[in-house]
């Protein structure tokens, strides 16, 4: 019988890298899940943003979806602008401008998933 492969991993064996791209301030990424791991579709990430920091805003080819695990940030999406917390799901569709803003005084941590390029 050929048993599929499964990881479980937890956040603390991870490395924390510093988002690179311009105009992100004081933001964290761990590689959860990806297609190193045989993910066929999907790759998890966890977000981590200290406060005052941002991710950058930008746009993409590809959706994602967002869950807010800790924090308070400002989403911008679009024109858009809002408030939101922990347990708020968010769907980002394929090239609309967006930014993740921690405007609380702890760490906003958030999970993101996208397809793979």
């Amino acid at each position: 019988m050929n048993e599929s492969k499964y990881k479980v991993v937890h956040i603390s064996e991870t490395e924390a890298l510093k988002v690179r791209e311009e105009g992100a301030e004081k933001a964290w990424i761990r590689w959860l899940i990806s297609r190193d791991d045989g993910a066929p579709n999907f790759s998890m990430r966890l977000f981590e943003i200290d406060p005052g920091g941002k991710t950058p805003l930008h746009s993409h080819p590809w959706e994602h979806e967002v869950f807010i695990l800790e924090g308070r940030c400002k989403l911008i999406a679009g024109e858009d602008e809002r408030i939101i917390g922990p347990g708020y799901a968010i769907y980002v569709p394929p090239n609309l401008k967006h930014s993740f803003i921690n405007v609380g005084r702890e760490k906003l941590r958030f999970i993101c998933l996208i397809p793979h390029k």
